[in-house]
């Protein structure tokens, strides 16, 4: 990172956006979100930065990949404040989710096994299906939603069960089945409707589930892609936590008006000496 060669240790804001692409507007934006702690100023009141800046700027667009903008923001503040266990919760939040998330694609993966497998369409009482198919109440119980839910779903194309021409009851085949079973799936693990039945939509059109098991790796991918950035955000924010640490004697939890107030008294002394 390029520093100014006649202010020792100290950092421009330009010195700060330069080595990231960003601009210093963004940097001003950044110390204003409490995402930098609080610049220090020049006798002429221009924001001057340091090293820390510069390894808090470094953990925070470490943190966004694997945690998101929001909550690596909360995390930066909470450092920043002094609540370093509240920016550790955040961090643990995340990795709850991500776990969870691993936990839904493996029950999504499961369910497809479940659907290869399966060459038949399920028995069920007599009574409760129609010629080639079953009923809206078997088939939402055996899913364990409520048939309301199901004609949500075909109102928005996820499933077309058929009518029977004698009683008017939608009849749902061994394709809508499936495609009720995907969309179960698929809206535990988080897939709004819209996202759902594009995918529905391949699954019919191409006769198989192969678009669903691309789906799948490519959501495998995003979450061993956002493990992985977690490990690199953790290595950030530890280096700037020792940062704090080495600055403001071993306290890496003092909250930015306390690690603030040394330098605050620093600058006022040099400047008394000056006058």
């Amino acid at each position: 990172m390029a520093r100014n060669p006649q202010s020792g240790g100290r950092l421009r804001p330009v010195d700060l956006a330069r080595g990231h692409g960003l601009s210093t507007q963004a940097i001003r934006n950044y110390e204003e979100a409490g995402i930098l702690p609080a610049a220090g100023r020049t006798p002429h009141g221009y924001r001057t930065y340091t090293p820390l800046h510069a390894s808090a700027l470094r953990a925070f667009l470490a943190l966004v990949p694997g945690h998101g903008h929001r909550t690596a923001t909360s995390i930066m503040r909470a450092v920043n404040g002094g609540a370093v266990d509240e920016a550790f919760r955040l961090v643990d939040e995340s990795h709850a989710q991500l776990l969870d998330d691993r936990r839904t694609l493996r029950a999504v993966e499961s369910a497809l096994r479940d659907l290869e497998a399966a060459s038949a369409p399920e028995p069920g009482p007599a009574a409760a299906s129609g010629p080639g198919g079953t009923f809206i109440g078997p088939l939402a119980g055996r899913l364990g939603i409520r048939p309301a839910t199901l004609r949500a779903w075909e109102r928005a194309g996820l499933v077309r069960p058929r009518r029977d021409p004698r009683t008017g009851y939608r009849v749902y085949d061994e394709a809508d089945v499936r495609d009720a079973r995907l969309a179960r799936q698929l809206r535990r693990g988080g897939y709004p409707l819209e996202r759902i039945a594009p995918l529905i939509t391949r699954v019919r059109a191409a006769g198989g589930l192969e678009p669903l098991e691309a789906a799948l790796r490519d959501w495998q991918g995003r979450l061993s892609a956002r493990a992985r950035a977690m490990l690199a955000g953790a290595a950030e924010l530890e280096e700037y936590l020792r940062e704090r640490e080495r600055e403001h004697g071993g306290d890496a939890a003092c909250s930015e008006r306390e690690c603030g107030r040394t330098s605050h008294a620093d600058r006022r002394e040099k400047l008394s000496r000056r006058q």
